[in-house]
């Protein structure tokens, strides 16, 4: 088993193997990564091979000796070949702390794919972390709806359902958008005023991601009389999961209950396209669960899985 920086010449392969693994996201991808401007991060990749052969990949950045499993990211951590045993994989994570301490690093930190990602679940992948000395910084939970019920709304609790049916009753259409533009600014507008804080991504950021991943990143958006009501930005992460990355709704327009019936009509798309569940972002920060959010998630069916990030003192 050996454990090597990424060079340009492995990039090709590199994308080869996040679609063939068993937990790979599009976060994990160079394409992905890519959207960042030169400069911002100093990137530090592994490729973990056997006899040539790829078995596993950590995306990475380095800052101040410390290594960053991803910054630039929602996911990093360890993409594994599908069918790794607890011995391989136990092992694997041994080396890559070793690389890292002989290499001079002070401290590894890193948060893994969740579990519902996983074309193959298992959890081999954190036990051997904390057999080789990681702990848990932080356990946050992410809200999932499961993508495989005929008739959505028939999930939904009450509140949820006589929402939806709201919004169904005053008009409101659903449909993919390329006003991403328009939809950014009631983002930003709602953000600054309810929580003073700016959306994770600039218009231009978003708009290069766009770009690069036409495909994958996919606008929802609520409209009534043609006026739009209010978004949510579908992330592709994999064969199975969407990850709503932003939701957002003009607060001017809330009666008309838009984020219900976006979520009822994404879960249908998202079914008719053959995914599996629906990831609709955590409702926790450092710990500290929103409540109100995390109500308003599971009105709609989803449950929590958790989002963990591990830390390693070297």
């Amino acid at each position: 088993m050996k454990v090597n920086k990424l060079n340009e010449r492995l990039a090709p392969a590199w994308e080869e193997f996040i679609c063939q693994s068993n937990n790979g996201t599009l976060f994990h991808t160079l394409k992905f990564l890519s959207y960042h401007p030169a400069g911002r991060f100093k990137e530090h990749h592994l490729v973990i091979t056997e006899k040539n052969n790829i078995i596993a990949l950590f995306p990475a950045v380095e800052k101040d000796r410390t290594i960053i499993s991803h910054q630039g990211a929602s996911y990093g951590g360890f993409v594994l070949k599908p069918g790794l045993g607890i011995q391989r994989i136990c092992r694997m994570v041994e080396q890559v702390i070793e690389y890292f301490r002989y290499s001079g690093y002070n401290k590894i930190t890193l948060t893994q794919t969740p579990l519902f990602y996983y074309r193959e679940p298992n959890q081999y992948i954190d036990f051997a972390l904390l057999k080789a000395g990681f702990q848990y910084q932080k356990r946050e939970i992410t809200a999932v709806i499961p993508l495989k019920h005929p008739a959505p709304l028939l999930t939904f609790k009450a509140d949820a359902r006589r929402s939806t049916k709201k919004a169904m009753r005053e008009g409101v259409k659903i449909k993919i958008s390329n006003e991403l533009e328009k939809f950014y600014k009631i983002l930003k507008h709602n953000l600054g005023m309810r929580h003073n804080v700016q959306p994770t991504h600039t218009f231009e950021e978003l708009k290069r991601l766009k770009k690069l991943l036409p495909d994958k990143i996919i606008l929802f958006a609520a409209y009534r009389n043609n006026l739009m009501l209010g978004g949510i930005v579908i992330f592709v992460a994999n064969p199975d999961v969407i990850l709503a990355f932003y939701i957002s709704h003009n607060i001017k327009y809330q009666q008309y209950r838009p984020v219900n019936l976006l979520f009822h009509e994404i879960i249908k798309w998202g079914k008719l396209q053959g995914f599996k569940y629906l990831d609709l972002g955590t409702f926790t920060l450092n710990m500290e669960p929103n409540w109100g959010l995390g109500r308003f998630k599971e009105n709609h069916n989803a449950r929590g899985f958790l989002r963990d990030t591990y830390i390693l003192n070297l």
